[in-house]
């Protein structure tokens, strides 16, 4: 293990316990006491506010945090190889800040790390739903999260057209299509909606709140309920 990320998993195991000896320490990182003496040393130095004695143990303030760049290398080619993932598949302002989000956590890396991060050979095409369908999946998100009632034209796989007044209760995505998982009022039932099926969409000034038997929690538990039915013998 090199000595930086060793100061790190210090400052991590640390703020993780209430009083860390520096045996308890060393067993974790597989180093002598006096190792661990001279690091803590060292980062007190650099001002991560440790408290404590050899011999006694060590504290952290509360408060005090680390920013990004001490990602490892292969948790910074995670993040690149999510991201590339994710982004043609994500709604366009979703698409966006994790983007900019990368593009922080990249420019505060240690040199190899934002290197290899970089040239991950592992990518995504842009297979992902078309840009009606990202745009229409952002005003899903925003209104599900702001708990805002919508007024939708759905459009079946026969063709046949309907109209809805529903709460959306998340979006999900199957690998191929995104759908809306909804409590439909005009239905008085859970509903699924395919996300590209929406002809037109209206997010209504009604907000709605959890109500028994109308909520994410309760979907879930139904669609497990009937799982387990058609397993029975």
């Amino acid at each position: 293990m090199r000595r930086a990320e060793r100061l790190f998993q210090i400052v991590q195991l640390i703020r993780g316990r209430r009083l860390s000896t520096a045996g308890f320490l060393a067993e974790r990182l597989e180093v002598s006491e006096r190792t661990v003496y001279r690091d803590i040393a060292e980062l007190m130095t650099q001002g991560v506010p440790i408290e404590g004695e050899a011999g006694v143990g060590y504290r952290m303030n509360a408060g005090f945090d680390l920013p990004p760049l001490m990602f490892t290398k292969d948790e910074a080619q995670a993040l690149v190889a999510a991201v590339r993932i994710a982004q043609p598949r994500l709604d366009i302002g979703l698409s966006r800040h994790a983007e900019g989000a990368l593009s922080k956590i990249l420019a505060v890396l240690p040199a190899a790390a934002r290197a290899a991060a970089e040239s991950l050979a592992v990518y995504a095409p842009s297979a992902g739903p078309d840009e009606a369908t990202r745009a229409r999946l952002e005003t899903l998100r925003v209104a599900t999260e702001a708990r805002h009632t919508l007024q939708l034209v759905y459009v079946d796989l026969k063709e046949q057209k309907s109209e809805r007044v529903v709460r959306p209760l998340g979006c999900f995505y199957w690998g191929a299509v995104w759908t809306l998982a909804s409590w439909c009022e005009t239905r008085e039932g859970f509903r699924n909606f395919r996300v590209d099926r929406i002809e037109r969409l209206e997010v209504l000034d009604a907000r709605f709140r959890d109500e028994p038997g109308k909520t994410l929690a309760d979907l879930f538990r139904q669609v497990e309920t009937e799982r387990e039915a058609r397993v029975k013998p």
